[in-house]
């Protein structure tokens, strides 16, 4: 489990760090990959764990080799910090969204 966690952890470190390089939002990536943005949100907080074929499409809309998103970099303390900031903030936009759609939802069914 430990072995998983470490990965999802840098999986999600590395891709984060990847598509901010590129330039694209959450919302980009998750269209290039055919996903939805929700998803991407999951992998960059290390919720979720993309399958094989998924690693693939991202490493490819990030334009990088899928183990890149496993490699480990000398990352400073405030690098940490700044993506743990920007993981916050990644996870109060998503969850925003999401109540956002779910407020929508409610009242077209009122």
């Amino acid at each position: 489990m430990k072995v998983m966690t470490s990965l999802r952890a840098l999986l999600a470190l590395n891709m984060k760090e990847q598509r901010r390089i590129s330039g694209i939002s959450q919302a980009k990536l998750a269209e290039k990959v055919n996903t939805s943005t929700h998803y991407i949100g999951m992998i960059e907080t290390g919720k979720k764990f993309p399958s094989p074929e998924m690693l693939e499409r991202i490493a490819a809309a990030l334009a990088i080799d899928s183990p890149d998103l496993f490699s480990k970099k000398d990352y400073s303390p405030d690098a940490i910090k700044k993506f743990e900031e920007q993981v916050l903030q990644d996870i109060e936009n998503v969850m925003a969204a999401r109540l956002k759609e779910l407020q929508q939802d409610t009242q077209r069914k009122s």
